[in-house]
């Protein structure tokens, strides 16, 4: 049997290591995040079962985290984790569509035994659920990342999956400077020499798909990472 994967997004660098050794000795495979952002280009990117989100986090709140995950995905199991005990917290948690909404301090057992009625109860709803299309208009191309396809005018590359994890990824920050170990991280899990000369094979073959349009570039900016520059979007 696969591993249930998780995302766990927590700001606390004491508790989320803590948090992910725990859960792993469980037998879940996480993925740890330490602020919304990071949790939000994670979950765009790769294939999750549950998600365990803290509410105060740098750059992205929970709260926002969620209702971006809701639009993706309404029936992905999503408990929060806070530290924040008022009632119209979870009562705001709960609207977002929470599954649980546990405040610390808490019994890691606790929290093992919540999780295991929430996966129970959320099955047949995850077996039934159709994900939405994720199509993209990137300058003159029609992006399908779940088909993994890439459309020109005169062409259909059909991508890899790493192929279209990476361009959804630079889409997702396009026109801005998204840096080598952060894409490193998000995909191949580390930013080791080996995966980075790959990262840069992959690189080369999206340029190559997307050449027919000169206003799309990805640019390296020496020393940093990348960026996906897009002039015009028709």
């Amino acid at each position: 049997m696969n591993k249930i994967r998780l995302l766990l997004a927590e700001d606390d660098p004491n508790l989320s290591i803590v948090l992910k050794d725990f859960l792993e000795l469980q037998g879940y495979k996480v993925f740890l995040c330490n602020d919304g952002q990071q949790a939000t280009i994670a979950f765009n990117t790769q294939q999750f079962d549950i998600c365990i989100l803290d509410i105060m986090m740098p750059k992205k709140d929970g709260f926002t985290l969620a209702e971006n995950i809701r639009k993706t995905n309404p029936v992905m199991p999503i408990v929060f984790l806070t530290a924040r005990e008022q009632k119209e917290d979870k009562i705001k948690g709960f609207k977002i569509g929470c599954d649980d909404y546990i405040t610390k301090p808490f019994s890691t057992e606790e929290l093992s035994l919540r999780l295991l009625a929430i996966i129970r109860r959320c099955q047949l709803g995850k077996e039934n659920y159709i994900p939405k299309p994720e199509i993209f208009k990137i300058g003159s191309y029609n992006f399908d990342h779940n088909n993994q396809l890439l459309k020109s005018a005169t062409t259909t590359y059909t991508l890899t999956k790493r192929e279209a994890d990476l361009l959804k990824l630079l889409y997702d920050n396009k026109n801005e400077l998204i840096s080598r170990e952060s894409i490193l991280k998000q995909l191949w899990n580390n930013d080791s020499y080996f995966n980075g000369r790959s990262m840069d094979v992959f690189i080369t073959r999206l340029r190559k798909y997307l050449k027919e349009d000169g206003c799309i570039s990805i640019n390296n900016v020496h020393g940093s990472g990348f960026k996906f520059n897009i002039e015009k979007e028709l």
